[in-house]
């Protein structure tokens, strides 16, 4: 075996330590997409009810801000796990 050749041994170390950090960011991840998708989604659904009210703005901005607390709610109780 040449001496620049990695052995089996530290390839096997360097996957495990990837594993655990792909596995530790999960989290954080789900939690940001979590946000992201709150904002849009109740945003998304103030706009509709906007458009059918004839409303607009009120039901928009009441969406986002409700999309804003239910997605922050969920990221402070998935990063106090």
């Amino acid at each position: 075996m040449r001496s620049d050749e990695p052995d089996s041994d530290s390839v096997g170390r360097s996957v495990r330590a990837v594993q655990e950090t792909v596995q530790k960011a999960v989290p954080a991840a789900a939690a940001g997409y979590t946000l992201v998708g709150a904002v849009l989604g109740i945003g998304a659904i103030g706009y509709g009810i906007d458009y059918w009210l004839d409303t607009f703005p009120w039901c928009l901005a009441a969406g986002l801000m409700l999309g804003m607390a239910v997605g922050f709610y969920e990221l402070i109780k998935s990063t106090r796990r």
